[in-house]
């Protein structure tokens, strides 16, 4: 029997969370803003005057304009536009650097330090090291501008063997902290200092709206309110505060708020899709998130792969400049996602003046940069990219640079917490990450199995529960999450693996079978670990929100029948149908996709050798729970609103 859902007003205040939790309706707007200007195209225009105006804490600094202005006049045309390309780590040397100039690279998910994705962290420093050298050689004339290496560290520095794994977005969502999650990012940032990298390409600020979409598990919640909190708090964390003398620098990194704009709204949840809403909407429940960060200081953001009406944002100049830019007052860098603008119409992988006039800085070129290079060059030489534009582009990476400080910061090994190798998946960050999984875990359902009692008889079973992989789900070691295994978690700890201690700890026994055997062992209780397997985005689109593997409910069935109670610790990127495993359970916990933490389940399942429990649930639903199969889209505010569990719901102990 599912709970009814609770309901919800205005403003739901959860006092098992710190975070009042809000979901207002809409900005107020004027009637006007309902109606839509039409472009030229026959595309639905945008009037930058109805968006929100702000402007960005830093204020421009002389000195650092008048170097700006030096540089620019020394810098050769071969040079300005090296420093709009990122290349990716797999087709790039540092000779290639030296020689183009390049002011970027980024390790994509499937490439590493001599191609190996599994390198020892001491390579990542090494070679950070050899590229920072290429790129400030001033021989011959050069200008020697310091170059940036970005990564997708969004839960964790993730692509780096030993790295701590935190949880994906969404469980951060469900803990409903900033607090906390301010401090998942500096330990992020921290991590990232010691391989010598300066960025990661995070946080997600999407609004999520359907959840068949195979990025729901990096949008923190439904709710644009929350998803400003996060934004603000997550870039602070990874960046510093602005004004204050270690922004940018020591233990901090740059952040990308991403991917402007809409693209968690877009039709039927597909990746890269299209995204039909009004302007107020776009405006209201797509944009809370990025105003958020540009107030936080945030030097990047990231232009989707989607478009809005058909039209790509990576050419959407009214969004990318005259929204973002002018209206919001970004003072940083666009930069395009893993070449996206390719996609614009007119344009190729080698070539795309569009983008660039449109409002993009920097391409996110990957293997096509040496043709984008000289055809680049080619197109600013035939002016069909200004020199201005050009000028003003390379300007706004250079001023990012020299407001972090690169130019004299020196090799990445010689910087603050550089080669600093027990605080990669150290103590304090694994003390940190268990903390955060215990906080998202929700209670969905309890029937006097949990907490587990001391001295209890318990069996451990389902995929999940010795799979760190698994668990840590898409962007973990590599792209899609997949083809892992417990070894390339060297911090990690598995859920049995933490529930085993804290059973034995309380004085009970715990044995394990991946697949139940014939002969069920006797048990108290039954702990059965399943859910989605790893994905990311596209791959990890779906027709629908059922879960459809049979063989955990054919287990929590017969589990039940001997007599057995049944918990589900279930483990996924989004919410799902789950019905019929709701019912064939006695306990059933949302886990999401926690990452290397595995104790901090056991942390909140376990009782104390005393009985009673070591954590409490604390965690609450930010995305709202399908009654259905096909009920992919149920946010909370929409007129048909009728969830299994509402936003904001999770029970607890008391």
């Amino acid at each position: 029997m599912i709970p009814k859902p609770m309901m919800l007003g205005a403003v739901l205040a959860l006092t098992a969370a710190p975070l009042v939790w809000s979901q207002t309706a809409a900005v107020a707007t004027h009637a006007a803003d309902a109606v839509l200007g039409i472009a030229a195209d026959g595309s639905p225009g945008i009037d930058s005057r109805r968006w929100p105006q702000t402007a960005a804490p830093i204020p421009r600094n002389p000195s650092i304009e008048a170097s700006v202005a030096d540089l620019l006049a020394r810098m050769t045309l071969a040079e300005k536009v090296g420093q709009i390309i990122q290349a990716d780590l797999g087709s790039v040397t540092p000779e290639d650097v030296r020689q183009y100039h390049l002011g970027a690279i980024l390790n994509s998910a499937e490439t590493g330090p001599d191609g190996n994705i599994r390198a020892e962290p001491a390579a990542w420093l090494a070679l950070a090291d050899r590229f920072w050298q290429a790129s400030t050689d001033t021989s011959e004339g050069r200008a020697g501008v310091p170059l940036l290496w970005g990564t997708d560290a969004v839960h964790g520095h993730n692509n780096v063997l030993g790295a701590t794994i935190f949880p994906h977005n969404i469980g951060l969502g469900a803990a409903g902290d900033p607090e906390l999650v301010a401090r998942v990012a500096h330990a992020t940032a921290r991590e990232i200092r010691v391989t010598g990298l300066d960025w990661t390409f995070a946080p997600t600020v999407a609004v999520v709206r359907n959840d068949r979409w195979g990025r729901t598990y990096e949008g923190y919640a439904e709710s644009p309110a929350l998803v400003a909190r996060y934004a603000e708090s997550f870039i602070t964390g990874l960046q510093g505060r602005p004004g204050q003398p270690d922004f940018l620098r020591g233990e901090h990194v740059f952040g990308t708020a991403k991917h402007f704009i809409g693209d968690g709204g877009t039709a039927d949840g597909i990746d890269q899709g299209n995204n039909l809403a009004d302007e107020t909407e776009l405006r209201d429940l797509h944009g809370p998130g990025y105003v958020a960060a540009i107030g936080a200081g945030v030097q990047f953001v990231m232009a989707s792969f989607s478009s809005w009406h058909g039209q790509r944002l990576h050419g959407h100049q009214a969004l990318l400049t005259d929204v973002l830019r002018k209206r919001m007052g970004f003072d940083g860098v666009v930069i395009g996602d893993w070449i996206g603008h390719a996609h614009v119409p007119g344009c190729t992988p080698e070539r795309c003046a569009q983008a660039i006039n449109a409002g993009l800085d920097l391409f996110m070129a990957a293997g096509h940069w040496r043709a984008l290079h000289a055809n680049t060059m080619a197109d600013v030489s035939a002016g069909r990219i200004s020199m201005a534009r050009l000028d003003e582009a390379v300007a706004r990476m250079l001023r990012v640079k020299l407001r972090a400080g690169l130019f004299e910061a020196g090799l990445p090994s010689q910087r603050p917490v550089a080669g600093e190798w027990t605080m990669l998946g150290g103590a304090e960050h694994r003390a940190l990450a268990r903390e955060a999984v215990r906080r998202s875990l929700v209670l969905l359902k309890n029937r006097q199995a949990l907490p587990v009692a001391p001295g209890a008889r318990v069996l451990v079973t389902g995929p999940g529960a010795d799979n760190i992989g698994m668990q840590a789900g898409g962007w973990s070691m590599n792209w899609q999450g997949t083809d892992t295994s417990n070894a390339d978690f060297p911090a990690g700890t598995s859920i049995v693996d933490g529930l085993r201690e804290a059973v034995q700890a309380s004085g009970g026994t715990l044995v394990h079978h991946p697949t139940l055997p014939a002969q069920l062992p006797a048990a108290d209780v039954a702990v059965v670990v399943y859910g989605e397997t790893p994905y990311a985005e596209f791959k990890g689109d779906r027709a629908d929100v059922d879960f459809k593997p049979t063989e955990p409910l054919a287990t929590l069935r017969r589990l039940q029948a001997a007599g057995i109670k049944t918990v589900s610790v279930f483990l996924s990127g989004r919410p799902l149908w789950v019905e019929p495993e709701l019912a064939a359970s006695d306990a059933f916990v949302a886990a999401w996709l926690p990452g290397t933490a595995g104790r901090g389940i056991a942390d909140v399942l376990v009782a104390g050798a005393d009985g009673r429990p070591r954590h409490d649930f604390v965690g609450r639903l930010s995305f709202s729970w399908p009654a259905a199969a096909e009920q992919a889209q149920v946010n909370v505010g929409d007129g048909d609103y009728n969830p299994a569990f509402a936003f904001g719901f999770g029970l607890s102990y008391r």
